[in-house]
């Protein structure tokens, strides 16, 4: 699905799908869950890889502008990702000592978004819900 997207967003813009964009989008698609670009970049030159760190980079901000993937948590100024998911939407609790990332999705919280937004007549598209503190491992230490 990430291919397709981001194929046809290249040629809307005049580019190519280069071997190194395709090399990218099949290590990303294995991917469950959350991913950073340097820990993409470590899993993909452990395996042989002669992808660039700018590379991933750059094909990272490609599929972030056709909506492909998503900026998740921003932990310690280092920003992770996922791909876009057909499933329900859901948020994240994130722990400020460990890093942990918890999802979850609330019935209620979207109800109230969707009442707060209905009182100030305003369109909601997306949103992003990030509750940072600390998991109940990181507290009992």
């Amino acid at each position: 699905m990430i291919k397709k997207i981001l194929k046809n967003f290249l040629k809307d813009k005049g580019l190519k799908f280069t071997k190194e964009r395709d090399e990218i989008i099949h290590e990303i698609e294995k991917i469950n869950g959350h991913f950073d670009p340097d820990e993409l970049y470590i899993k993909m030159k452990s395996r042989g890889s002669k992808v660039s760190r700018a590379s991933i980079y750059r094909t990272i901000n490609l599929l972030l502008e056709c909506g492909a993937i998503e900026a998740v948590e921003n932990v310690d100024r280092h920003k992770h990702y996922e791909k876009k998911s057909e499933k329900n939407h859901h948020d994240h609790m994130i722990c400020l000592k460990c890093g942990k990332v918890i999802e979850f999705y609330s019935s209620a919280l979207e109800i109230l978004q969707k009442e707060l937004c209905d009182n100030q007549n305003f369109i909601h598209i997306r949103h992003t819900l990030e509750i940072y503190g600390y998991c109940s491992k990181c507290r009992k230490k």
